[in-house]
């Protein structure tokens, strides 16, 4: 199929199936806004929990936080965010789209394109030269554009009971006022209660790192981690949940010694391509990407992408930044407290004298939660072609998930609703909930639809509970990738399942 049909496919799968649907779909919905369904949440539940697993709970250097979304304001303007976070936003005249200056298709300047009079299809056909910036619309091919601004990403909101427009409205009354005067008071106005939904989760495991490192004395090299939800007011939201305004990452902040960074920074970046490809079909899916010297943020001396081959091409996944010790140093400079890491043990270099206090530096493994959904189902998502029972060709289509990332781990199902094997089903549906394992007990429609259903959700275990059952206590297990069917033991059920799924 091609890359069109597959993002098409799984996105009408993602529906029907209750991984992810529409936000305010009811109403029409809203853009860039998703809702995961009850399938989707324990995906994206079970991909977090192996990351965590993975850098936290494994390891005796990381430690994990969980800060508020809502942080001091001045926690962003030390990280530089107010001033800098903030993408070059340009409309085109032509076809009033709006888009951001750095994603726009390139050409050199003067070369001559065609594009069609007001965007639409079929319209009159304009030559025109491509201007000194070098890029066109990237719907239409214009270059009749307007001139860019800077656009900043974070959402704002207010705190405190008192509406900070009352006092604009207040200062303004009875004044004949320009438009940038009007401007220039309603920013005063603003301004006095105005804090930011976080566009990241990083900058929280900068300022709590001295209470992190005291509270658990930890040493140097350790790390700080954390999972949640970022706000990011995205000028173009594309390509389902790629990019959207509301995500969630999985971070991790880990303080290093100055000097050591390179080895760290490369220690991180095999680390974290090792964890994707283990849960992934495809391990060709994915590679390690050095930033060139020109895409390094402010704050970096070097940064890796992980990058995955989505149905439109290689994009990112997660990055793995150098970000040396410049976000410390900014907190510590506006905050005047000190974010430094004494180590008695080491000599000053500067000194030689026994005692060495510093500035940490970091490295920054930072991936995206809702994209690693993505990305998983991109990878897991098959059709295979076979024939049924009565010969005739059909399609199977099957969500080759790792059983560790599988919504339900197995799927119990009584051949018939009647000759007691509903409640042995049950049983041992019972015995997998106490266990902990996610398992659904299932007895609508056939059973080859509901191998079907369980193939399409990736449910990797499917556990029928058949008439042979009530003679001998043992069941038919089916292997989703495979289809493949054994018996076992009714008693041994839930431990099979149990090793088939540490296994994976």
């Amino acid at each position: 199929m091609s890359d069109s049909e597959l993002i098409t496919k799984l996105v009408s799968l993602c529906k029907r199936r209750g991984f992810i649907f529409q936000s305010s779909e009811i109403y029409g919905g809203l853009k860039s806004a998703y809702d995961y369904g009850p399938l989707g949440v324990e995906l994206k539940r079970n991909i977090a929990a192996e990351w965590w697993r993975s850098m936290v709970l494994e390891r005796e250097d990381v430690v994990g936080i969980d800060a508020s979304i809502m942080m001091h304001p001045d926690v962003w303007k030390a990280s530089g965010h107010l001033a800098t976070f903030s993408d070059p936003l340009v409309d085109c005249m032509n076809c009033k789209e709006r888009f951001r200056a750095d994603k726009a298709p390139k050409f050199a300047p003067g070369t001559e394109v065609t594009y069609p009079k007001g965007g639409k299809k079929g319209g009159e056909q304009i030559k025109a030269k491509v201007g000194d910036k070098g890029y066109v619309c990237p719907n239409c091919s214009s270059t009749d554009l307007s001139d860019e601004r800077q656009f900043n990403l974070m959402f704002r909101t207010s705190i405190g009971p008192v509406d900070p427009l009352d006092a604009f409205v207040d200062q303004i009354q009875g004044k004949s006022l320009s438009k940038k005067e009007l401007r220039e008071k309603l920013d005063e106005a603003v301004r006095s209660t105005a804090i930011y939904l976080r566009p990241e989760t990083a900058q929280a495991m900068f300022v709590q790192f001295l209470n992190v490192q005291q509270t658990m004395s930890a040493k140097i090299p350790f790390g700080i981690a954390q999972q949640g939800k970022s706000f990011r007011n995205e000028i173009t939201t594309e390509k389902f949940i790629f990019r959207t305004c509301e995500f969630e990452q999985m971070e991790m902040e880990y303080f290093v010694e100055p000097g050591t960074q390179k080895e760290w920074h490369e220690y991180w970046a095999n680390e974290r391509m090792n964890w994707w490809k283990r849960f992934s079909n495809s391990k060709d899916g994915f590679r390690l990407r050095a930033h060139e010297k020109s895409e390094l943020a402010h704050y970096a001396d070097a940064t890796y992408d992980i990058e995955y081959q989505y149905p439109w091409g290689w994009d990112e996944l997660e990055g793995i930044a150098s970000r040396t010790n410049y976000d410390l140093t900014q907190h510590t400079n506006l905050s005047g407290v000190k974010l430094s890491y004494f180590d008695q043990q080491k000599n000053d270099p500067a000194t030689g004298k026994p005692g060495w206090r510093f500035t940490p530096y970091v490295i920054e493994p930072a991936a995206g939660l809702t994209r690693a959904v993505l990305v998983y189902l991109c990878d897991a998502y098959s059709e295979e072609k076979g024939v049924d029972a009565d010969g005739q060709e059909k399609v199977r289509t099957v969500l080759k998930l790792n059983p560790r990332l599988a919504p339900m781990k197995a799927a119990v199902l009584p051949l018939v609703k009647k000759d007691g094997l509903p409640e042995v089903a049950r049983s041992i549906v019972s015995d997998f909930f106490k266990a902990g394992i996610n398992a659904r007990y299932d007895e609508q429609q056939s059973i080859g639809k509901r191998y079907a259903r369980h193939d399409e959700i990736g449910t990797p275990y499917c556990i029928t509970v058949d008439h042979q059952t009530t003679q001998d206590q043992t069941v038919t297990i089916r292997d989703r990738d495979t289809t493949k069917q054994e018996r076992i033991s009714v008693a041994h059920a839930l431990e099979v399942v149990k090793k088939r799924i540490a296994e994976a």
